[in-house]
């Protein structure tokens, strides 16, 4: 891949300053660099980037930049036209928190103890490792949370660890993870940005957003997945999600204008990304592409050239490494992240897992790689449709498809994700069968590349900590109890439900707790 002087700079600067203690070796970095300079690339050292995160919640490759029917997501077009689209990127867990607390560490969750969602929030991190911006901040960087003109100001942060919003942190007495919220300044700089795109995420706000688009996603435009029913109700659902991607989009591009607006464009790497997968049939929360699969786009106009496509296997992780190796840090050595921007990483596959989410508690585990995804289901009596009573109220394709099944109208693909039970294991092409459509696991054919993704798992969890999957202090949203209480009390809404209509889950829990 092609990089700009800006990048040169900071990867031979860091390099120096990772071996300014190394007897021996110090003087051929100084030298190269020294060639470089020669050759006419700038030094950037009194100007280090701006980088902001620009986090869409819940979001597939679900873009029209990644060739996705019936969306029209132009802000996303322009900025991967000008900067560096991937299209192998892999969270390291399909749900929100533990994956972010991975992000905002640099670390895979099940090694820093956050693996299970919304736990363990009292717990501080184990040493030695620190949220990514307590480097930045030592660093000379300002650390930004949310956007002022973004829907709910995109404030998020949910990581498994103890933390506070704002202020110092030292990981004893002091656990702040920003130092500002929802404006950006050119009196900040350098400075690092975490903004949530939240409209993405399932909520009571989406049938307003559709109802207020100026032009909203015909159902008849998209092109549903082969393991979703063709259903009237569940084409609707996925147009409105649709209309949630438009709206995002919509606010990429005010950002964008106002880094142009403050002239600070060319010097600050945007970094859009997917924090997991969309909430529908086999995507957040499962080890499927659709949970696991997310998009990134890197811009940087001072150190990458536009308009590239990297097939290159990246992990949510690798872009804490990569913002760390961009603010001139020394990367830690508890990183698994690796650095990837500007140059190919030595990747070959991603280690995801899967835990504890809300009351639901599982243990699966996947590989993922250019072109296999191997799954392993420690706990294959967990069904894929487990009753989790929060998803109750945020999928109704999931509704419409049970309906469905006990009509034996789904085909046997559709089915599966309604049996009782999982596979022990799973294996997938990825490359020539997209959607995961058949199980390669008793193939003749793949037995060797089964072996290797076998051993190579084996090899990963053998290096993870020991712990206790009963260890965790679970923040519980109430979805259970909730869930009864509309069944029982308001039964008309509860069979709204059941038709596949979104009938609002915090709207009804705020009524639920005035009551109780």
């Amino acid at each position: 891949m092609e990089v700009g002087p800006a990048f040169f700079y900071y990867i031979f600067s860091y390099n120096l300053k990772t071996i300014a203690g190394i007897n021996g070796i110090g003087m051929k970095n100084v030298v190269v660099l020294l060639m470089l300079m020669a050759l006419g690339v700038p030094s950037y050292g009194q100007s280090p980037p701006n980088i902001i995160w620009l986090m869409a919640e819940d979001i597939s490759t679900d873009l029209e930049t990644y060739g996705t029917a019936g969306v029209e997501t132009p802000h996303l077009n322009k900025l991967a036209g000008e900067g560096v689209k991937y299209t192998n990127v892999f969270s390291t867990n399909p749900i929100c928190s533990p994956n972010r607390s991975a992000m905002m560490v640099g670390a895979h969750q099940n090694v820093i103890g956050a693996q299970h969602h919304r736990s363990n929030r009292n717990r501080v991190l184990p040493d030695p490792y620190k949220p990514l911006t307590y480097w930045l901040r030592k660093a000379g960087y300002t650390n930004i949370l949310g956007h002022h003109g973004v829907r709910g100001h995109g404030r998020k942060i949910d990581v498994n660890f103890k933390h506070e919003r704002l202020g110092p942190y030292d990981g004893e007495t002091s656990f702040g993870l920003f130092d500002k919220l929802d404006t950006l300044s050119v009196a900040d700089q350098p400075f690092f940005a975490q903004i949530q795109l939240n409209v993405t995420h399932r909520g009571d706000w989406w049938k307003q957003i559709r109802r207020q688009s100026p032009d909203p996603v015909d159902p008849d435009s998209i092109e549903l997945p082969p393991y979703m029913a063709d259903h009237p109700v569940i084409r609707q659902d996925w147009a409105r999600y649709l209309d949630q991607v438009e709206y995002m989009d919509r606010e990429v591009g005010l950002i964008m204008k106002e880094l142009e607006d403050m002239g600070i464009a060319g010097n600050t790497v945007v970094i859009f990304l997917g924090d997991n997968g969309r909430a529908n049939v086999r995507g957040k929360g499962y080890l499927y592409d659709p949970g696991l699969r997310v998009p990134l786009i890197v811009r940087w106009p001072n150190g990458l050239p536009g308009g590239q496509v990297s097939k290159q296997v990246v992990s949510t992780t690798d872009i804490a490494a990569s913002t760390l190796q961009l603010a001139g840090v020394n990367l830690p050595d508890y990183l698994t992240g690796v650095p990837f921007i500007g140059t190919e990483s030595s990747r070959e596959a991603v280690f995801s897992a899967r835990d504890l989410w809300d009351e639901v508690m599982e243990r699966s585990r996947s590989v993922s790689t250019r072109q296999y995804k191997y799954i392993r289901h420690e706990m294959p009596w967990v069904p894929y449709d487990a009753g989790q009573a929060y998803l109750e109220f945020y999928r109704p394709a999931l509704h419409i498809m049970r309906s469905l099944h006990r009509q034996d109208r789904l085909d046997s693909l559709q089915a599966s994700f309604l049996s009782g039970s999982k596979p022990q294991e799973e294996l997938y092409d990825l490359q020539n069968d997209p959607h995961e459509t058949n199980n390669l696991i008793d193939n003749p054919a793949c037995q060797d590349e089964l072996s290797r993704l076998r051993n190579m798992l084996e090899e990963w969890e053998a290096g993870l900590p020991e712990s206790d999957p009963d260890d965790h202090n679970f923040v519980s949203p109430g979805a259970p109890e909730l869930l009864q209480w509309v069944k029982y009390q308001r039964t008309p809404l509860y069979l709204e439900m059941l038709k596949g209509e979104e009938i609002g889950f915090g709207r009804l829990n705020r009524k639920y707790r005035s009551l109780n």
